[in-house]
């Protein structure tokens, strides 16, 4: 095939980066300047690391109402260096005017979706490295640093080389107790760390089958598979998701109408089985160092930790209290949970979730990205065994560089922390089925 002809059939990836390029057609390898339909960053990768560059060019924000600003790293200071941080974060957002301030109100990559800022089809410019997260909704979301990102908001563009796409198809049902992050944990082992310069699109009818909260774990993890972005293609479960928060798709064929064609070119595509797929669990230090939870040895904890973007969303919580309901956390374990927004907290409190949780002994924390990220609550001691729901556990992330930390699903997680040690989470819930 003619990759060059304007007519080339293209991924779901080529498309979006086509529109934000003026384009009618694109191909792997070039190198565009896109238009950004979106920016944001948190406390710790905006402001302070943009107001620099804009001051001495003597520029503002070339589209105020594009850009989005959320505290979540710093939240709530714990010191006064971190206090002064977020206080100039507010002072930025008032002085530049911008509107989608959202402040202690939980950590970005939830808290944008949430407020249906995420568009399909759109080019998001993130200072985050998951910024891939929002591609769950069909749109093209990648990780910038800081000098790209202040050249971002004040031009409202940047360039790219159209990255190749590879695609990984899921079918089947999972088992009880195995979802989406066992999905990534298990493509950590088996695509590897090392995937610059290619895009990863997740479908398949497991994918269909998943809430959009599940979705926004593949793409928030194509970070960890070292992709440029993650992505699934927007179908009816986007459209009702963004509904539901009254931002409407107006047009929902145009969305559809992304989707990859199909006698486009990918890089590769592979396809894996939903029903066969057991718990994974990642040790010690790097997501990639994956065996599944009933392959493990005797792992006793310290600390089982359910947080962060990626493992702290309602159904997470949920999740947690399936297995925690009735049950007591281990003598010797502390299970911290920190609910990835305040909206999260405040439903899981109607349903009660967090009565659950609390009477099994967990101890709440507050919205943002706290021990993911190594800072605020929950820090491990040198020695310490940790079990968490985050998406890293590089050395000393979650503290001192000689604690150990495990990477593993919400269900995983809470299954430790009633155990006192790692197990397969299907054992506890199969308990819970048998005594009903």
């Amino acid at each position: 095939m003619d990759r060059s002809s304007p007519i080339a059939a293209m991924t779901l990836v080529e498309k979006v980066i086509a529109r934000a390029a003026g384009r009618e057609a694109v191909r792997p390898g070039e190198i565009l300047t896109a238009q950004i339909d979106f920016a944001f960053a948190h406390d710790s990768s905006g402001p302070r690391r943009w107001r620099p560059y804009l001051e001495n060019l003597g520029v503002g924000l070339w589209d105020a109402s594009k850009v989005a600003l959320v505290s979540d790293h710093y939240v709530p200071a714990v010191d006064a260096e971190s206090a002064a941080i977020l206080s100039d974060v507010r002072a930025f957002a008032r002085q530049y005017g911008v509107g989608a301030f959202f402040d202690m109100v939980g950590i970005c990559h939830l808290v944008l979706p949430e407020h249906g800022l995420i568009r399909p089809g759109h080019f998001i410019a993130g200072g985050d490295s998951h910024t891939p997260m929002a591609g769950a909704f069909g749109a093209y979301a990648a990780g910038y640093g800081a000098t790209d990102m202040a050249a971002i908001v004040a031009t409202g563009e940047t360039w790219l080389s159209v990255p190749e796409t590879v695609r990984v198809d899921w079918s089947g049902a999972f088992q009880p107790g195995v979802v989406a992050k066992d999905i990534m944990l298990f493509l950590c082992r088996e695509l590897g760390l090392d995937n610059a310069f290619a895009a990863i699109e997740y479908a398949g009818s497991t994918v269909a089958a998943m809430s959009m909260p599940e979705r926004m774990v593949l793409a928030n993890m194509a970070a960890e598979l070292g992709f440029e972005t993650g992505i699934v293609a927007p179908d009816q479960v986007t459209f009702d998701y963004l509904a539901a928060r009254h931002a409407p798709v107006e047009d929902e064929a145009a969305a559809l109408a992304l989707r990859s064609d199909t006698d486009c070119a990918y890089r590769a595509v592979h396809r894996f089985d939903a029903a066969t797929l057991a718990p994974q669990i990642a040790r010690p230090h790097a997501p990639d160092n994956v065996a599944s939870a009933d392959e493990l040895g005797e792992i006793t904890i310290d600390q089982a930790y359910i947080g962060a973007c990626v493992g702290a969303k309602l159904g997470d919580l949920r999740m947690a209290a399936e297995v925690l309901q009735g049950r007591k956390v281990a003598p010797g374990v502390r299970l911290l949970i920190a609910p990835a927004s305040s909206a999260t907290t405040e439903q899981a409190a109607r349903e009660g979730i967090l009565a659950a949780l609390l009477e099994a002994g967990a101890v709440l924390l507050p919205s943002g990205c706290g021990a993911c990220a190594g800072m605020g609550a929950g820090l491990l001691a040198a020695g310490e065994v940790c079990i968490s729901s985050t998406n890293r556990n590089f050395r000393g992330r979650m503290g001192h560089k000689d604690a150990e930390v495990y990477l593993g699903s919400p269900y995983s997680v809470a299954a430790a922390a009633v155990a006192g040690r790692i197990v397969d989470p299907r054992v506890l819930l199969a308990d819970r089925k048998i005594a009903a």
